[in-house]
């Protein structure tokens, strides 16, 4: 095991892999490598950073990491223990303790029930009795900024941002240890995101939570994760501290992500990068390094030599042969 996942770190996947066979039922079907041998680790009370295109791979090793999907390769330990180990009962015990809160705020509550009867679905579910369930919702919507007594009304009473706080409260209620925000705020308006995000924030620093924050919003992440791994087509490009990643870009597609993102830094200027074309398709990812076809750096030895992350200053690991030349 690399020493990447090893010490305190509470969710820890080693060599993470997973593949799916898609296709109808009037056509060949296709496996689509989704995440592709990843290594990650989350340790107590940290936020780890998840960024990338769209199809990189981020929310399916979000979900592999919560047990939510099983890995083809690879294993996923929480708190020493491989998940693919336990019997149910002990899956059952230790499934309290990781939680997700999902992208859609809207399709992720039930418009039939009140909202407060979803937030306790956890608890009933691991035997918390009523009068303590009905107590712990109050608790718990104050904690996430809304009134109590909004425990009987239904989801369509509550706004966007209304409805995502809803969605942290459920996953709360069951005192999870890591939290999986699977892009938490991209289906909010501009001016309710920043209100989310600094909720999640503080609830991360003041519960101890681990926190897995999938975004493509950089300055997001940058402001809210300690550390960022950027993913392309199921693999990591680049990984390390966020502040020494964001400051200082060493392969060349996280530089093309940052490039694109506005700054505010006075005096400072960033040349965007623009990336050629489209991702590939995963079911026919490119021969050895898969960003090469879009990469302005790649040569010859990038078509059939996979790079591995390797060491890189700052704390920081890059899988890039040419890393060093460019850097």
């Amino acid at each position: 095991m690399s020493s990447l996942v090893e010490g305190s770190a509470l969710v820890q996947g080693v060599g993470v892999s997973k593949t799916f066979r898609v296709g109808g039922l009037f056509q060949r079907s296709k496996l689509v490598q989704a995440v592709r041998a990843v290594d990650i680790h989350v340790e107590r009370g940290e936020a780890v950073g998840v960024v990338g295109e769209s199809g990189s791979g981020k929310s399916t090793l979000g979900r592999v990491l919560l047990g939510l999907i099983e890995a083809t390769e690879g294993s996923v330990r929480f708190d020493g223990q491989t998940l693919s180990d336990l019997s149910p009962t002990a899956w059952r015990a230790l499934r309290r303790r990781m939680q997700i809160v999902f992208q859609d705020p809207y399709g992720s509550l039930d418009p039939r029930r009140r909202v407060g009867e979803q937030i306790a679905d956890g608890m009933a579910f691991h035997g918390i009795d009523k009068a303590e369930r009905t107590s712990e919702v109050a608790r718990l919507l104050a904690l996430v900024g809304l009134d109590p007594a909004h425990a009987a009304r239904f989801s369509h009473e509550f706004s966007g941002g209304q409805r995502q706080r809803v969605g942290i409260a459920r996953a709360l209620a069951v005192k999870p240890d890591f939290l999986v925000a699977d892009e938490p705020v991209s289906a909010l308006d501009v001016s309710i995101q920043a209100q989310i995000v600094e909720l999640l924030d503080r609830l991360r620093r003041d519960l101890g939570l681990a926190l897995l924050f999938i975004s493509h919003d950089l300055p997001v992440v940058r402001h809210l994760c300690d550390r960022v791994v950027v993913m392309y087509l199921g693999r990591v490009m680049e990984e390390g501290p966020a502040k020494a990643v964001f400051d200082r870009p060493s392969h060349p597609y996280t530089r093309a992500l940052i490039s694109a993102t506005p700054r505010v830094d006075i005096g400072r200027r960033t040349t965007r990068i623009l990336l050629a074309g489209d991702p590939p398709s995963p079911s026919n990812p490119p021969s050895g390094c898969v960003f090469r076809t879009r990469c302005h750096a790649a040569t010859d030895a990038c078509a059939v030599t996979v790079p591995v992350l390797e060491p890189g200053p700052d704390g920081r690991r890059i899988a890039c042969l040419r890393w060093r030349e460019l850097d």
